[in-house]
């Protein structure tokens, strides 16, 4: 159970980094300053932590899952195709400035979440709500890219 803990941990990690790299100038961009933000729009502070917690635990609900879901190579995919699309919202969105297509991304990537929660809840029961930080932090976290593109 470890093993698969920290194997999760550096997956997810490692996509937070690499979305990270492609993140730059980022928050304090002249471009990212001077977009009109949604007024909801929290500390940047809290990003890290969300996101650290997010991730530690999406790696635990992770660990159970693969030992527990049928069908294990689509949940796999499904793993696979969020880690893309999480990695990918960055780039998207600070580094090319196409807050259209980030918005697109973030809620596929929204969508996806919620469909492991509910989809896989019967499985995983309790540990389920291991997700439920993932989703309502990517709720936040489209409404605030929905913002800006709808103001800007």
């Amino acid at each position: 159970m470890l093993g698969r803990v920290i194997l999760f941990l550096l997956l997810n990690f490692g996509a937070l980094a690499i979305g990270g790299y492609f993140t730059g100038a980022g928050v304090p961009s002249e471009w990212y300053v001077s977009l009109n933000k949604a007024p909801w729009t929290p500390p940047g502070w809290v990003f890290g932590a969300a996101w650290t917690t997010i991730m530690i635990a999406l790696s635990i609900y992770m660990a159970y899952a693969v030992k527990a879901v049928h069908g294990l190579k689509f949940f796999i995919l499904l793993y696979a195709i969020q880690w893309v699309l999480n990695v990918t919202w960055n780039p998207v969105f600070f580094y090319f400035q196409w807050v259209l297509f980030g918005l697109i991304v973030i809620a596929a990537l929204t969508g996806l979440i919620a469909f492991l929660l509910f989809n896989y809840k019967s499985v995983m029961k309790a540990k389920s709500l291991l997700l439920l930080p993932y989703l309502i932090w990517l709720c936040i976290a489209t409404s605030l890219n929905a913002y800006i593109y709808f103001m800007n």
